[in-house]
């Protein structure tokens, strides 16, 4: 006897299925600190970045988003002068290079309830964005 599953039962086992595709395996750790210096041609970086995070980010001054100087190794939301979202002040993330790949790769999908939705789907084209936001991080200060 063959037993048909429920219209609700779909969408459980399709609900579970997502999880599982977005889901960190237990093991997984947060991205290693890395050096400010990215891979990445970080000129073509700059014409991406003025493309497409101008319209709502600068280096130098908050928009609708926050400003970008210094991003590279800094903690996420943590520019005193803007108001982040709860889920991205939640989040304890460090903006490593891996972290801002990730997160420009779906920004909803790495920290869900963030208010960004502007994503970079071409991973040649994040690469060249982070080069060049590494570039106008300033080196950490010698001890």
């Amino acid at each position: 006897m063959v037993r048909l599953l429920s219209p609700l039962h779909h969408v459980v086992v399709a609900a579970l299925l997502l999880a599982a595709c977005y889901a960190q395996p237990a093991h997984a750790q947060p991205a290693p600190a890395a050096s400010p210096k990215a891979a990445g041609d970080p000129v073509r970086g700059e014409k991406l970045y003025e493309a497409r995070c101008g319209g709502c980010h600068s280096l130098d001054a908050n928009r609708i988003g926050p400003k970008h100087r210094g991003v590279v190794g800094r903690p996420a939301a943590s520019i005193p002068d803007f108001m982040y979202s709860s889920a991205l002040k939640k989040s304890k993330l460090v903006w490593t290079p891996a972290n801002l790949d990730r997160w420009l790769m779906g920004p909803s999908r790495f920290v869900p309830g963030t208010r960004m939705a502007a994503f970079v789907s071409v991973p040649a084209d994040r690469t060249d964005i982070i080069a060049y936001l590494a570039s106008t991080t300033p080196p950490p200060p010698k001890k």
